[in-house]
């Protein structure tokens, strides 16, 4: 397996390269990128809507095909209503992504109590209080939030999904 990481070095740090200068550009953009994110979602949300239409004419029975049906079609307006109109669909995606913010700062609260006497879970409990606090944000200065939180969030990720792929290959030279 160490072998296969070290033939692919030079890709991994390209793409590494690559997520970072993509990560800082959605940073220092983040309407725009959460514009971008919005755009990439409404298609996999339209390909996955008519994934279900075609999936459902291979059902059996009239329940089953009138149910995929209707989530295909529910997919396919959710799709559309993203990519005809972007800016509208970062403002819902800013609130999901807030609910799912929110919802994981609970869980991991819940995870800190039940490891709270182990040495280290004290990161479950910032973990969750910094999600919390995260969600807040994005709801209480909503619809404001949706120039920055997903944009921002987007490209955070992809800085560290960069650093990640720079590190591994450079820590492999090491060994």
């Amino acid at each position: 397996m160490l072998t296969t990481y070290t033939r692919s070095a030079g890709w991994s740090i390209f793409l590494g390269l690559l997520l970072l200068l993509v990560g800082l550009l959605a940073i220092a953009v983040p309407f725009f990128a959460g514009i971008t994110a919005s755009v990439f979602f409404g298609w996999l949300v339209l390909f996955a809507g008519i994934a279900h239409l075609v999936y459902a004419w291979s059902e059996r029975g009239a329940g089953a095909i009138l149910w995929q049906s209707l989530i295909g079609i529910v997919y396919v307006i959710a799709a559309l209503y993203m990519l005809v109109l972007p800016v509208a669909g970062v403002l819902v995606l800013t609130l999901v992504l807030a609910f799912y913010i929110a919802v994981e700062g609970v869980f991991e609260l819940a995870v800190f109590t039940r490891l709270r006497r182990l040495r280290g879970a004290v990161w479950f409990l910032v973990d969750g209080l910094v999600s919390l606090l995260l969600a807040g944000l994005i709801f209480f200065h909503w619809p404001s939030s949706s120039l920055w939180a997903v944009g921002t969030l987007v490209g955070i990720s992809l800085l560290f999904s960069g650093i990640a792929r720079l590190t591994l290959p450079m820590g492999l030279r090491s060994l």
